[in-house]
């Protein structure tokens, strides 16, 4: 699939596995999807706009590298407010704005109820977060807003994702770059993805 990315590390794999155990805490869980968050981070940001600088090491100047691009969080409310620890872990100074949306179960479409962007962009690449990509909906929608927003560069950041919600954000948005931890097989009737790992917003909060 073009612009999707599922990762390739095995550090990912093995925390992936103990995270769709049904017998994983929700402690246990939330210390996971933080972890899992920051290796998709590492892969997601690898083009970074970046300018040479000289540092004084205590032997003699050293070349070095400085970040040029301010970088904005966005997790989808609730799921997602999991994952913004593990991405401030390597990126401390990162903005964090909240876009609360609900899917609707009868519809499955996403309906939101929270957004407190301020009226102009202050970051210059978006990365949205959010554990499961599943009907798409909400990412769709999510998207939608940075875009009337006037955020120029936008990447997801996931965990697991559904082919039907893959195929709606190429749809909808194909610019957009997918990171995903792994692809798996299909949503089922309740567009709940198949293996999956459950509600991640239930079980990071322990509401399930």
């Amino acid at each position: 699939m073009k612009n999707v990315f599922p990762s390739p590390h095995p550090l990912v794999a093995h925390k992936l596995g103990i995270l769709r155990s049904a017998d994983t805490d929700p402690q246990s869980f939330r210390e996971l999807v933080r972890e899992i968050a920051a290796l998709m981070t590492y892969e997601a940001t690898a083009d970074l706009m970046t300018k040479s600088i000289t540092v004084n090491t205590p032997l003699a100047p050293a070349p070095g590298v400085e970040l040029q691009e301010n970088i904005g969080l966005v997790p989808i409310l609730r799921a997602g407010l999991g994952m913004v620890e593990g991405v401030w872990e390597l990126v401390p100074n990162a903005q964090v704005w909240h876009i609360g949306l609900y899917r609707d179960e009868r519809t499955l479409k996403p309906v939101e109820y929270y957004n407190k962007l301020p009226v102009e962009p202050t970051v210059s690449v978006t990365l949205i977060l959010d554990p499961m990509l599943a009907t798409g909906g909400s990412a769709v929608a999510t998207i939608d807003i940075l875009k009337r927003w006037g955020v120029k560069k936008i990447k997801f950041v996931g965990i697991l994702g559904a082919p039907e919600g893959i195929q709606q954000m190429q749809e909808k948005h194909p610019e957009v770059p997918i990171h995903l931890a792994v692809i798996d097989d299909h949503l089922n009737e309740n567009g709940f993805i198949v293996p999956g790992l459950g509600d991640a917003g239930d079980r990071q909060f322990g509401t399930g």
